[in-house]
């Protein structure tokens, strides 16, 4: 196995220049270099929805985040990025229900996709 290929345990402060400590198993190749140039870095309190969230308060926070997206260079490799490894947050300026939206789905419903499974 290369080192390339090799598995690392990394925290989102590695990752994305952030304090928090949740650990991620990311292999450590050149496609993770994009998030270096990120507008994101920082600011992961506004990417990733708290426990509890009021509508009105995650449609604030989301256009904080889509504000940074809009003038990020990586945006667009950010979007892909998310959008294939189905990720949860606010991605290259969609959330998980746009993506869904869009066709690429994440592992749990939520939001739209959990209301509309629960009325079924």
């Amino acid at each position: 196995m290369s080192l390339n290929s090799s598995i690392k345990m990394v925290t989102a402060e590695h990752r994305f220049g952030v304090s928090d400590s949740v650990d991620l198993l990311t292999p450590i190749t050149q496609e993770s270099d994009w998030t270096r140039e990120a507008n994101c870095k920082g600011k992961m309190k506004l990417f990733f929805a708290p426990k509890v969230e009021r509508p009105q308060a995650r449609d604030r926070r989301e256009a904080k985040a889509r504000s940074l997206c809009d003038a990020c260079n990586v945006q667009s490799i950010c979007k892909e990025y998310a959008r294939n490894n189905h990720e949860y947050g606010f991605w290259g300026g969609e959330n998980e229900e746009q993506r869904h939206m869009a066709g690429y789905t994440v592992a749990a419903p939520i939001g739209i996709r959990a209301r509309v499974a629960h009325s079924a």
